[in-house]
């Protein structure tokens, strides 16, 4: 990131980064249980971040932005009136650490693979295919509060010299979760180190039904966290203390992305998941909006 001083004021621009070779993966989607191959390739600058499902009639594309959210059912779809791709948080927050721009999303299949269900995999991709220095975009910096609630979620954004999240996970019914705190800046080595590892992660009693419906064909201890009776089902145990709470900060920074620039606030979140998340990332562009007026 670099700043200019002028008067009373700050210009901050951060650095965008362009991968520098394509890189290919394969998994099955969480949702769907079926299998894709997942591409990203380098775009030339200004390019954007656009789309590609390489499994449909002409390989119909779309330029990614937050209006294009069509869903958030236990994860985030975006897509227009063409086509959809499920489960994109994963991938995108680690796009968002990494600054990463100007890139192809191939996939082929209406589902982004799960992986271990952390950003991990992505990571690895991302440092797989290296990184080279593109455009300078300003940072949006927020200069009034913003908030939002519904029911027992609440989401505020605080004038802060960098991009930093603050969550508070709440489970009440279970013992194994109950409340976890978690406060992260966000950078490629934070994200990499203390966010990025933690997987996705469900009560099993919550999800039983979800599997006996065929809701969650990818879905075992392989893709996900899993607590029963109060306690972690994965013979492996937790990946860290509060893994819980971090892939929510995790699965923020991956929606937050959609807003489409870098800026810097102090997100205070409780008990948010993807559609608050989206919800709230509306009000901050509306409010980065009022504020360059």
């Amino acid at each position: 990131m670099s700043c200019i001083k002028e008067k009373n004021c700050v210009k901050a621009t951060q650095t965008s980064f362009r991968l520098q070779r394509e890189v290919t993966r394969e998994g099955i989607g969480l949702f769907t249980g079926m299998e894709a191959v997942l591409q990203l390739s380098p775009l030339p600058p200004g390019s954007g971040v656009i789309f590609e499902r390489t499994d449909l009639p002409g390989s119909p594309r779309f330029k990614l932005n937050l209006s294009l959210v069509q869903a958030t059912p236990r994860c985030t779809i975006i897509g227009n009136d063409v086509f959809s791709v499920q489960t994109v948080e994963h991938l995108t927050a680690a796009l968002h650490a990494y600054a990463i721009d100007d890139l192809l999303i191939r996939v082929s299949g209406p589902e982004i693979p799960i992986f271990d269900g952390s950003s991990l995999p992505f990571v690895e991709m991302i440092e797989e295919g290296g990184v080279t220095a593109g455009e300078d975009k300003p940072i949006k910096i927020l200069k009034t509060p913003v908030y939002w609630s519904s029911g027992d979620m609440h989401l505020a954004a605080l004038p802060s010299s960098e991009c930093k999240i603050s969550y508070t996970l709440h489970y009440p019914n279970s013992a194994c979760i109950g409340t976890q705190f978690f406060s992260v800046s966000l950078s490629p080595e934070t994200f990499k180190k203390e966010i990025a590892p933690s997987r996705t992660f469900s009560i099993y009693e919550e999800i039983a039904p979800l599997i006996e419906k065929g809701f969650l064909k990818g879905g075992s201890l392989q893709t996900a966290v899993v607590v029963k009776d109060d306690r972690v089902m994965n013979p492996e145990g937790l990946r860290l203390q509060g893994e819980m709470v971090r892939h929510k900060i995790l699965d923020m920074i991956g929606d937050f992305y959609l807003m489409g620039f870098p800026f810097f606030a102090h997100i205070i979140a409780i008990r948010s998941g993807h559609f608050a998340n989206n919800a709230f990332a509306n009000e901050l562009v509306n409010q980065f909006t009022k504020e360059s007026l």
